[in-house]
């Protein structure tokens, strides 16, 4: 599984790289904030909004600390999916928050 440090995504957006950043969180945890522009479809929809996610396109996933992105990860993985978990996740965000 392809990993990126929190650090390496805040860069990557601050040098104006269009990312497409997926926030696995719960909705609680997202109205303390997240990253911006990322789209929100918590861990357990995952499955059913497939549909929403194109195959060709990279996404970076992200959760409170890396795990559930991790797991959201792997799933995708087996449906072919390109993604890259951020380790870490939002207690390693040191970067702007909406």
């Amino acid at each position: 599984m392809k990993e990126i440090t929190a650090k390496e995504l805040e860069q990557k957006l601050t040098a104006g790289e269009k990312l497409t950043i997926i926030d696995v969180r719960e909705d609680d945890e997202v109205a303390t904030g997240k990253i911006p522009g990322a789209k929100h479809i918590p861990l357990g929809q995952i499955p059913e909004r497939l549909g929403e996610l194109d195959k060709n396109e990279h996404y970076y996933m992200v959760c409170r600390s890396g795990g559930r992105s991790s797991n959201a990860c792997e799933f995708l993985i087996q449906y072919g999916y390109n993604v890259t978990n951020m380790v870490g996740g939002m207690l390693a965000w040191e970067g702007e928050m909406e």
